[in-house]
């Protein structure tokens, strides 16, 4: 079940409140997991129940993601600000520097964490940041067109296309390298989450800028990218490497852009082996 945290943040306005869902599953370290642009926590479902095995799991919605309201007015979506709304998160929930997996935008905002020094390791699932100018130009392109796709198509269609597993490719395949995986119910969920997503035009403006160029050389960290990555190409671990000489690069075998879903297990052992 969910619940929410209410946390402040400083602002150009004074002071504001911030509103972020979240579930908390599990004993041991606390380990917090962050999602990628135009998703949710529920992307994380396939390995909660492996991790919370063996770690207190934290898993949020971004703010203006899943059903985390919109960040107020005087707030950016930028990565200053959604690392101060973390870092106040990490407070309210009494989380002394826990570990951080982020996939995609929250593979880098967990990035960001580990340079602020806000937490204690660092797993990060293709994380945004390492592009080429081309290489972003071609991803906010593909994302931009699964948001319009997302907001135009009817419920019904979606609903019908998820009962397939050629239908579930159809509205993911971008995504993941093995859709057909994907639970028509998820599929539905996430697809609705993407229409609805208030945070993904800002958040996609502010990332317009951003290039991760600084070294992590305090904590442990590792990223990890999947061999049929579509959205950002496996060739952006190298650059992260080359950033974060003392990251531990991992390759995910026939895994796409977000791994959790195409192999639930694999990924789940390099979160637990990165979070130690």
């Amino acid at each position: 079940m969910s619940a929410t945290v209410t946390v402040t943040v400083p602002s150009a306005r004074g002071a504001q409140s911030v509103t972020v869902a979240y579930t908390r599953k599990g004993s041991g370290e606390p380990l917090l997991l962050l999602h990628g642009i135009g998703h949710h926590r529920q992307a994380w479902d396939p390995v909660v129940d492996i991790l919370a095995a063996e770690r207190d799991v934290i898993a949020v919605d971004l703010p203006g993601f899943g059903v985390s309201p919109a960040l107020p007015s005087g707030l950016d979506y930028d990565l200053a600000t959604t690392t101060s709304v973390f870092g106040a998160l990490c407070e309210a929930l009494d989380l002394d520097r826990p570990h951080v997996a982020g996939n995609s935008l929250g593979g880098l905002l967990a990035l960001d964490l580990g340079r602020e020094k806000l937490i204690r390791s660092v797993t990060a699932l293709s994380p945004a940041g390492f592009w080429s100018p081309s290489e972003r130009r071609y991803a906010f392109g593909v994302l931009l067109a699964m948001r319009r796709v997302a907001e135009r198509m009817p419920l019904p269609l979606v609903e019908r296309l998820s009962r397939s597993a050629a239908g579930r490719a159809a509205l993911t395949s971008t995504i993941y390298a093995r859709p057909g995986r994907r639970s028509p119910e998820a599929v539905v969920a996430e697809t609705l989450a993407l229409a609805h997503a208030t945070g993904f035009t800002d958040t996609l403006r502010a990332g317009t800028s951003v290039q991760f160029t600084d070294d992590i050389p305090e904590i442990p960290v590792t990223v990890a990218w999947g061999t049929r990555d579509m959205l950002l190409v496996k060739r952006q671990g190298i650059r992260a490497k080359h950033v974060i000489p003392r990251a531990r690069l991992v390759r995910l075998p026939g895994c796409g852009h977000v791994p959790m879903n195409d192999d639930p297990a694999l990924v789940a052992r390099v979160l637990l082996d990165g979070s130690r």
